[in-house]
């Protein structure tokens, strides 16, 4: 991926597509930013430029954003695909496309640098993840450790954390806050003031009677109001590809 960016902006709505199209050309490594209304328009566009990525609204009218996804797709050289919309229902048909990012509305600062860092990166070499730490657990008077990579899920206990592995629980001194802080760059979210997820254990995320709750190895966990929305993003950009 180069290191400046052409980049095409696509959104049936002319406010949104401007706003989004000034946010991204503000960015140092973009070159140049071109923004047009419909998914024909961009294809005329993609005809006679190459553009490294291309940000575009899902629900369009004719020619869809996941449409024109699946055009792009099939690109000899395809560019980066962000999506942009201002719902989540269409994630599922999304996860299927090699998508970079997933934007939603209304669209932040903070995550259209972010959507152009993970299009810097896209097919950038894979770094190595680093050593899996293990957690020392009591059991039966013998102690065995459990890798952070086994464990779905962590329960507050008081001073205490019970550690959930594949059809076993290990309660450990530890605090869950602190785990929160260290396994962040693993893949785990804090979703409740009693819960720290492995957002790549969970199977299920339902909405029941205003509540948000996930679902790992049957287990219905919580989600707070105050972090759903940020549970939801991280687990349409790791579906996207770009997990941590």
């Amino acid at each position: 991926m180069p290191d400046h960016l052409r980049v095409l902006v696509v959104d049936d709505e002319p406010p949104a597509r401007g706003e989004l199209a000034y946010m991204i050309e503000q960015l140092e490594p973009v070159a140049s930013v071109e923004a047009v209304g419909s998914g024909v328009e961009a294809l005329r566009a993609l005809e006679s430029t190459l553009f490294d990525a291309v940000f575009l609204d899902i629900a369009m009218p004719g020619l869809s954003g996941l449409d024109l996804a699946r055009v792009l797709a099939r690109f000899e050289r395809p560019p980066a695909v962000v999506f942009v919309t201002a719902h989540d229902a269409h994630a599922v048909e999304a996860f299927e496309l090699d998508v970079v990012d997933y934007l939603l509305k209304p669209v932040r600062e903070a995550r259209v640098q972010e959507a152009v860092r993970r299009v810097l990166a896209h097919d950038a070499p894979v770094t190595p993840k680093p050593a899996d730490p293990t957690i020392p657990v009591e059991l039966g008077g013998v102690t065995r450790f459990v890798r952070r990579s086994d464990v779905h899920f962590v329960e507050a206990h008081g001073d205490y954390v019970r550690l959930h592995t594949d059809g076993a629980a290990h309660l450990v001194r530890l605090s869950l806050g602190n785990l929160e802080r260290d396994w962040a760059d693993a893949g785990f979210l804090r979703i409740h003031r009693s819960y720290l997820v492995s957002t790549r254990h969970i199977t299920e995320l339902r909405q029941h009677d205003q509540r948000c709750i996930v679902v790992i190895d049957g287990h219905e966990l919580e989600v707070s109001r105050r972090r759903a929305r940020e549970l939801k993003d991280v687990l349409l950009r790791g579906a996207s590809g770009g997990g941590p």
